[in-house]
């Protein structure tokens, strides 16, 4: 018999995180639990109201809407008709438990190679400048950073920029989170891009495929989708709009929708990002298992907490480890309900 249980998981951060549209110094996820004999699955969700769901509205599916098979193996049947949040958690809590049956890591199941995984980008957050300067210092060496924009006057964010360049040295990526209109997205890039910046994500508000491409024609700076490429369904709109797309497990659905998307991106020659939202080492090491089919990760989610109860990819010098125990190979540090 196939059990699922859901509880909240409160992560305090190690700064408060600010993006263009929000802030946040607790991050509250969804820790999912299946259960199957003696075998138990871990997943997470870390919903986002961006996309229309919620901790409640997880909680509520799952009171109405009980598991439609007692096979872990019937992913299809399981997973069919869940919304993307909801999805995700328990598609990788599934996956995590026929791993551990069948006693091998996913990447292995996958036919993926570790030693492939990229390096992830840290993400330094909208902060004043002795706080950015802060952050810039703590990431130190890591050999890549992404940066959020979006918000102030166009001075003040080529400011960020040149403040960061004026102390690291590494790869530089920069995130809108659609808080540019077209034309200053094309200003501002034209005059960030002596800063030697790797790309930028999601310039503009989604659902606008032809401006993203008017600003792709315009400006040197490879243009990478997110809140524009939720799952793979999105990406066909975008052909030659842009560069790139970023895969989140959150927003597509889990690691089923997210290899569909990966797929589909390559089929159209787009290259590939790995991001995360705000996240415990379970959702971050379900994304790193697919890594080694991707070009750039952006999977920091264990660097931004300040306590996290679960254990699983590590880094070196930035690149992703993936453990190798059976599943996702994630380890429980600290009781949680």
């Amino acid at each position: 018999m196939l059990r699922l249980r859901l509880s909240e998981l409160e992560l305090p951060l190690v700064h408060p995180f600010k993006i263009a549209r929000s802030e946040e110094s607790v991050a509250r996820t969804v820790l999912y639990r299946v259960d199957w004999g003696d075998i138990e699955g871990l997943g997470e969700s870390s919903p986002t109201p961006r996309y229309i769901e919620s901790i409640a509205t997880i909680r509520d599916w799952y009171a109405a809407n009980p598991l439609r098979s007692e096979i872990p193996y019937r992913l299809e049947t399981l997973l069919e008709g869940i919304p993307p949040a909801a999805r995700c958690g328990l598609d990788i809590a599934l996956h995590d438990l026929i791993g551990k049956d069948i006693g091998k890591p996913l990447y292995e199941l996958l036919g993926l190679d570790p030693e492939r995984t990229p390096v992830t980008s840290f993400t330094v957050g909208i902060a004043d400048r002795e706080l950015t300067l802060q952050k810039v210092a703590e990431i130190g060496d890591h050999p890549a950073m992404k940066v959020k924009l979006g918000l102030g006057s166009l001075e003040e964010q080529i400011d960020v920029i040149s403040l960061v360049r004026s102390k690291y040295g590494g790869t530089v990526r920069i995130d809108a989170n659609e808080g540019w209109t077209p034309e200053s997205a094309v200003k501002i890039l034209k005059e960030l891009e002596r800063y030697d910046i790797e790309f930028c994500e999601q310039p503009i508000p989604a659902g606008a495929p032809e401006k993203l491409r008017y600003i792709k024609e315009r400006v040197r700076i490879p243009i990478v989708t997110d809140e524009d490429s939720k799952d793979a369904s999105d990406l066909p709109a975008l052909y030659r709009c842009v560069d790139g797309i970023n895969v989140k497990l959150v927003k597509c659905g889990g690691m089923r929708a997210a290899l569909a998307m990966i797929h589909t991106a390559r089929a159209m020659g787009l290259r590939i990002m790995l991001g995360c939202m705000i996240e415990s080492a379970i959702l971050s090491t379900a994304a790193a298992h697919l890594s080694p089919l991707v070009d750039w990760a952006d999977l920091d989610g264990p660097f931004l907490t300040a306590r996290d109860p679960f254990a699983g990819i590590t880094y070196q010098n930035g690149k992703l480890i993936l453990p190798d125990g059976p599943g996702l190979g994630v380890r429980e540090l600290a009781p949680v309900a």
